[in-house]
């Protein structure tokens, strides 16, 4: 039998401690949200590896994003006991789980109606309360919960629509992953006023979250 709360271990101190994830508020709910609980019965026991791994139907293109990756990312948002805190595309729950943790609440908003019941299931069998699912389309974001102190895009994005930065508070922060492969870069977004700034965080490969894609453009 797998021990987990091992791997748990292992993949805090080697995959989170050693590429700069430092807040320990992040490194304790990373060791204590059991990852496993969220990926398919047969990834169960590669759960805690460094990749994105495949969640939900064969054909909805949805994953885990690595754990150092989403660590670090998680750490860019600075997120805060008394933030609200919008998640975009759940998927399976695992990052509405980890950042209820650090939040006064989550709003975790999945599109795919089976990753929506996945995600409810094992979040209220965990007992976390301060995190709900909704369905919708991920590209509008929630605003009839807005605005958010934090906007957390699960995925890589080509294009991050304006609708998702307009549902920030004052001095509220989205942060995301642009671009795919080797090209990709986690940026840190920040409201204020009526401008929003942003700031490169870190180089990240991480999957492209459906419905991020730039529309093609034909050329004469």
């Amino acid at each position: 039998m797998t021990d987990y709360s091992q791997s748990r271990r292992k993949m805090v101190d080697n995959q989170l401690r050693t590429n700069d994830v430092t807040d320990h508020r992040i490194l304790d709910a990373m060791e204590s949200v059991p990852r496993e609980r969220f990926v398919p019965a047969s990834k169960k026991a590669v759960a805690y590896i460094d990749e994105d791994l495949p969640v939900g139907p064969a054909d909805c293109g949805r994953f885990l994003m690595k754990p150092h990756i989403f660590g670090k990312l998680v750490q860019l948002a600075e997120i805060r006991k008394d933030d609200v805190v919008l998640v975009v595309g759940a998927g399976t729950g695992y990052s509405a789980a980890v950042i209820a943790d650090l939040a006064a609440s989550v709003v975790a908003l999945e599109e795919n109606e089976d990753l929506v019941k996945t995600a409810t299931e094992v979040l209220v069998d965990l007992g976390i309360e301060n995190a709900v699912v909704v369905d919708g389309p991920l590209v509008k974001g929630y605003a009839s919960e807005g605005p958010y102190d934090v906007i957390f895009v699960d995925g890589s994005v080509e294009v991050l629509p304006e609708t998702l930065t307009e549902q920030l508070k004052e001095a509220g922060r989205l942060v995301v992953v642009e671009g795919q492969g080797g090209a990709g870069a986690s940026r840190l977004f920040r409201k204020s006023g009526n401008a929003v700034s942003s700031r490169f965080g870190f180089n990240a490969s991480v999957s492209l979250l459906p419905g991020f894609a730039k529309t093609a453009e034909f050329v004469f």
